[in-house]
């Protein structure tokens, strides 16, 4: 495979006129640059494209960092956001956390050492001391790390809200939410709390059950829903992240409850589970695809130096109806 020496020898010129003509950096002649080039295409030579970013001290690559890109909210976030960061002329390196004991801490080395250009966080690690004192891009996805590290989020009070008034409109009396772990520090929970206080101030019951830390695959929530049925037999309405509503609808219908006769049920994310059965779910639904272009542009900004006022992104939910309630 031939070299910048090669290319050199082939030009008559030296490596380092070489290596201004790739980098486009400094003053070369035409002529030269023509010679250059022409020699690169006779050798068929291709760029060390990381040399050269380093040389600009870039990489063009972003680390995602996220639980478990298996689950449908965190897989199509993923999926948005390497679109939108190729949009931008980056390359996707990801990180799922939920099997590495050290994933994160790794890739925040690895911002540090410079080996990429920024990091998008939506791990839910208990552990945020790792982050103080990083002054390198990082955009956080629904975690809050520090006042310095920027968030994008939906609008989850209103997202609560509308499952609430959803459920109220149904005549709903006694009502289970599953949560996540409330030990994570995210804004996620607020949906959870303002749909708990919109019913309760409507004078309904609600009972509440959280989900074990760090738990994210469909087999987990459907365990943890059948270890749970049974302690809430007169219950008339659940509500739950989108798996959490997949698994609850499975396990009633297996024990012969009528869906939403006997029971509705309200998912909170809206991926494409809640569509995929025999009964769609209504669901509070988050604009995947527009978080994850929130969260490129806000990068993308902080890694040119654009300082922007707002380093809250809040973005609109609504509620789409479907057979469950």
């Amino acid at each position: 495979m031939a070299g910048i020496r090669d290319v050199a020898r082939l030009a008559h010129v030296s490596t380092s006129t070489v290596s201004l003509v790739l980098n486009n950096n400094g003053h070369v002649s035409d002529k030269t640059r023509k010679k250059v080039e022409t020699a690169m295409q006779e050798l068929n030579y291709i760029p060390n494209e990381l040399a050269r970013n380093l040389y600009h001290s870039k990489t063009n690559i972003v680390g995602l960092i996220l639980p478990d890109i298996a689950h449908p909210f965190f897989g199509l976030f993923a999926k948005y956001v390497e679109i939108e960061l190729h949009k931008e002329g980056y390359k996707t390196m990801l990180c799922s956390t939920v099997h590495e004991e050290n994933g994160e801490k790794e890739y925040i080395d690895m911002l540090n050492r410079q080996m990429m250009d920024g990091i998008i966080m939506g791990s839910h690690s208990l552990d945020i001391d790792e982050y103080n004192g990083i002054v390198r891009p990082i955009v956080s996805l629904d975690r809050y790390i520090n006042e310095t590290i920027p968030i994008v989020m939906s609008d989850h009070e209103k997202g609560g809200t509308l499952a609430a008034e959803e459920l109220l409109r149904c005549g709903c009396r006694k009502v289970l939410q599953i949560m996540g772990n409330r030990n994570v520090n995210t804004p996620a929970h607020l949906h959870h709390y303002a749909f708990e206080k919109k019913l309760l101030e409507a004078g309904v019951s609600v009972c509440t059950e959280e989900m074990p830390w760090n738990r994210w695959s469909f087999e987990e929530f459907y365990a943890f829903v059948k270890k749970i049925y049974t302690a809430y037999p007169d219950i008339d309405a659940v509500y739950g992240a989108d798996l959490i509503a997949v698994a609850y609808l499975k396990e009633a219908g297996a024990r012969g409850r009528r869906i939403p006769e006997d029971l509705k049920i309200i998912a909170y994310d809206g991926t494409d589970v809640t569509r995929m059965g025999a009964v769609t779910i209504t669901s509070v639904y988050q604009d995947v695809q527009q978080l994850a272009k929130e969260a490129v542009k806000l990068l993308v900004e902080k890694i040119n130096g654009i300082e922007n006022q707002n380093d809250r992104r809040i973005l609109d939910v609504c509620l789409k109806k479907g057979e469950t309630t």
